[in-house]
């Protein structure tokens, strides 16, 4: 039934589901079943990823490989695989005057000279379609996931969008990937799917993906994963509950007026003196904090200005957790514009301190 619900609103073609048990787990699948199709396609050569600077995909093996977040991947280094890294479209990161759309074309270039280079080796790209949150909430344009959908089918490699935090309504839409209008080869969820309350992970594919594994025993092209509790029932029930929220209420919506209303109580911070960037995708917002607005230099990281952050945040009831200088928001759907007041007072008094 989890299956059917998922397919009915997930981006057009999806049409296969795998279960594992939570975010880190759904990458290992999306990576090992791309890599499997294509061996089962007589194209074993295919073996490694792209993957974006500055991205994170979890923590286990093949998650942590494909993820570019020094914290999590530098004691783990000898036994991860190297991906391939391609430029961030992170809008931040642009030159002075471009706009977050030229960017994206910029590194849409980049990433076209590294498919011209390796694609013949290249089982599939990997991002996180709008804000690569780990990272430090970097937001691009969603022309870049446009974009890269179009040079996946150009240059015949697999496109795996990992949604499981940016999914269920999170940036604006159910699904972020329906801001640029395209549909992925897989696509990984967890995290919203049971609104936190049991784990539970699940990973889209189309016919296709599903045809290369459909054998007769004797082919020995079976998809070799299982675990334990694999689709399983009370996580599931849980998943369907959570979609019956967002058919029968207006949470999508209700999402929209929610985040206006924060980002009209962070433009406070847009001329604060050590505040670089404010940016915002739907439920998702982050204040860059910096030593000089008009350089961005940094604070050092051994300063821990977040944590100055985090710290005054606990004084006024509110959890915060920045990414380093980086001071982020991602509320629950359920949460009030007066707890968003809250939240905000809050963050720019932990701002003031940090920087004093």
């Amino acid at each position: 039934s989890l299956a059917e619900k998922l397919i009915e609103v997930a981006p057009a073609g999806l049409s296969r589901v795998f279960y594992a048990d939570n975010g880190s787990s759904a990458v290992e699948v999306a990576l090992k079943m791309s890599f499997h199709y294509w061996r089962n396609q007589g194209q074993p050569a295919r073996t490694r990823f792209i993957a974006l600077s500055g991205g994170y995909h979890g923590e286990t093996i093949g998650a942590l490989s494909v993820t570019d977040v020094a914290l999590y991947r530098t004691t783990y280094a000898p036994l991860l695989f190297a991906p391939i890294l391609a430029p961030s479209p992170d809008a931040y990161l642009g030159e002075i005057g471009e706009s977050a759309s030229d960017h994206a074309a910029r590194r849409l270039l980049d990433m076209r000279a590294l498919l011209q280079r390796h694609a013949h080796e290249v089982a599939a790209i990997i991002i996180e379609p709008l804000v690569q949150c780990a990272g430090g909430m970097r937001m691009h344009h969603a022309d870049y996931v446009r974009g890269l959908r179009a040079l996946c089918d150009e240059f015949a490699v697999h496109l795996i969008a990992d949604e499981i935090a940016v999914g269920f309504g999170r940036t604006g839409t159910l699904f972020a990937c329906e801001q640029a209008a395209i549909t992925p080869d897989f696509l990984c969820l967890s995290k919203g799917l049971t609104g936190g309350t049991l784990p539970l992970s699940a990973v889209l594919t189309n016919d296709a993906v599903h045809a290369a594994f459909y054998a007769e025993y004797s082919a020995g092209k079976a998809f070799l994963h299982s675990h334990s509790y694999t689709g399983n029932a009370l996580a599931c029930r849980a998943a369907l509950e959570t979609l019956a929220i967002f058919s029968e209420q207006p949470v999508l919506a209700s999402n929209q007026t929610l985040s206006a209303h924060l980002g009209e109580r962070l433009a406070a911070l847009a001329d604060h003196a050590n505040v670089a960037d404010v940016r915002q995708t739907g439920m998702i917002a982050a204040i860059e904090l910096v030593r000089d607005r008009r350089t961005r230099e940094e604070f050092p990281a051994a300063e821990r200005r977040g944590m100055r952050v985090y710290l005054h945040g606990l004084e006024r009831g509110v959890i915060l957790r920045p990414l380093g200088n980086v001071v982020y928001f991602m509320p629950p759907y359920c949460v009030s514009t007066a707890e968003i007041d809250l939240m905000v007072e809050a963050a720019i008094e932990g701002i003031e301190r940090a920087v004093a």
